[in-house]
């Protein structure tokens, strides 16, 4: 399968995953709506696809909510394989990734920065 259709499959499966978070579908009480979905990398003989699962709450929660999408993987899986009509759907894994968290810790670190001449420009 080209690498197009991969990426593009891939980004349907983020937006059907996170559809389904956000509207509560997902059952489990550790799945929390500020879970954000930030990518999905699905396998080149669509075997398989990584669900990297970040959030702003603590590593902790985050951790959880990944456990809760883990369990109601089987749900997830039938329910958007019925919906996107694809011969043969991937199997999900759900991995928690922290780069939205580190990113916004960036962000304050550099604005914290205190950097002469900066200030006082209008010239």
């Amino acid at each position: 399968m080209g690498e197009y259709r991969l990426d593009r499959l891939g980004e349907q499966i983020r937006e059907e995953i996170s559809k389904m978070i956000l509207g509560g579908r997902v059952k489990d009480p550790r799945v929390s709506t500020f879970l954000t979905i930030h990518r999905v990398e699905v396998s080149g003989d669509l075997g398989y696809a990584k669900v990297y699962v970040s959030s702003f709450m603590s590593p902790k929660e985050t951790a959880q909510g990944v456990k809760g999408l883990e369990h109601a993987a089987g749900f997830i899986q039938s329910t958007i394989g019925k919906k996107l009509r694809i011969r043969q759907f991937p199997r999900l894994t759900f991995i928690h990734d922290e780069s939205i968290r580190e990113g916004f810790e960036m962000v304050q670190k550099i604005n914290k920065l205190d950097i002469p001449g900066e200030e006082g420009t209008d010239e």
